[in-house]
């Protein structure tokens, strides 16, 4: 009788289990809302983050050139608002995502900035290159994190289609650029990390800023090549 009830308690304990992970039905209106919840930024920034003196490392990808193009606008507001100068801004091209955590390991161990964004979009298609590279590309990131004590901020959309990339790196028709709230966290977690150290608050803008130019980086604002000056070297 006992070996029974237990048999069947197991049958149902296994019922249960395994219909956690059946995907529940939603309506085209419950999809529509969370579409709209997920675009929205939940996350609040104090008006007192001052990165007047931090340097901040940009690594965008060359795929989905339309849409980390508008990212890489969002972390310049972001970053503008936490008063970094603009020539303390610098940016950095990849191919693409798969590339972005080798850039991030070089740019953190030259030690001349002091923090890491890391921008790209990956859409998911027919096949599993989607996965593949999302799962690399996101352990890759927090591995430069923890080895190089510097961080680096996933600035990476990881999405199922077009109209979500859209409401992610716009501010138009209800949508938010995330890439502000990037901005943003890399000043915060600069901070952060800086006090932890024992350093005050801020950075040592201007040391070893010479670095940064034969690895191919620029200024955050437009680098126009002017009468006399010689064009920037590429990454190395």
């Amino acid at each position: 009788m006992i070996s029974r009830t237990l048999y069947a308690l197991t049958l149902s304990l296994a019922a249960s289990s395994s219909s956690a992970f059946v995907p529940a039905t939603h309506s085209n209106t419950n999809n529509a809302l969370a579409l709209k919840m997920a675009a929205e930024s939940e996350v609040a920034f104090s008006d007192e983050l001052d990165g007047s003196e931090l340097r901040i490392g940009v690594l965008r990808t060359r795929w989905n050139d339309e849409q980390v193009s508008s990212l890489v606008d969002g972390i310049k507001a972001g970053v503008k608002e936490c008063k970094v100068p603009d020539d303390n801004l610098f940016i950095k091209e990849v191919p693409g995502a798969y590339e972005l955590p080798y850039a991030a390991k070089l740019l953190a161990m030259s030690g001349t900035v002091d923090a890491i964004i890391c921008c790209g979009v990956l859409i998911k298609g027919d096949t599993y290159h989607f996965e593949y590279i999302s799962d690399a590309v996101t352990k890759g990131i927090m591995d430069v994190n923890l080895s190089t004590m510097t961080p680096v901020i996933y600035g990476v959309l990881n999405c199922l289609d077009e109209e979500q990339v859209k409401k992610r790196c716009s501010n138009e028709d209800g949508g938010h650029n995330h890439g502000e709230d990037w901005g943003k966290t890399a000043v915060e977690m600069a901070i952060m990390r800086k006090e932890a150290l024992g350093g005050k608050k801020g950075g040592s803008a201007g040391k070893n800023l010479k670095e940064l130019a034969p690895m191919g980086f620029g200024g955050g604002s437009d680098d126009k090549k002017k009468d006399g000056e010689t064009e920037k070297p590429g990454f190395f």
